[in-house]
């Protein structure tokens, strides 16, 4: 049976979809976009801003499942522009603990993220 994942520490999804879904060991949280849940607007500053906003929203929707960064397993993230890639790497390489390993990732340029967010990041985390 799958159980929907919600909390207010992250933004409300913006269309037809859940923050996450938890079926079985396994969590997959949507796609999260640099927006502070208490404004519903995107955080000051650029992409790095964004970047780390977008971690806090993904720790409050594991922490409400009862996950940690820990059970990461795999992401994806989305750039409104490559060039921001090695700004985002910066941030994303501080979030987890290097010692277990990387989760896997993939990372792609798109033409637009939604409400023209800069980075979008999605994960897989598994108990």
């Amino acid at each position: 049976m799958k159980k929907v994942i919600r909390t207010n520490r992250a933004p409300a999804a913006i269309g037809p979809y859940s923050q996450a879904i938890r079926k079985g060991d396994f969590l997959f949280t949507s796609g999260q976009l640099g927006i502070d849940p208490a404004t519903g607007d995107f955080v000051e500053g650029g992409v790095k801003e964004q970047t780390l906003q977008v971690f806090k929203n993904i720790r409050a929707i594991l922490s409400e499942a009862g996950y940690t960064m820990d059970d990461v397993v795999k992401t994806t993230v989305f750039l409104a522009d490559m060039a921001d890639f090695s700004a985002v790497n910066e941030i994303y390489a501080s979030q987890f603990s290097a010692g277990d390993g990387f989760p896997a990732r993939s990372a792609v340029a798109v033409n637009t993220l939604p409400k023209n967010g800069r980075v979008e990041i999605e994960t897989v985390a598994v108990r």
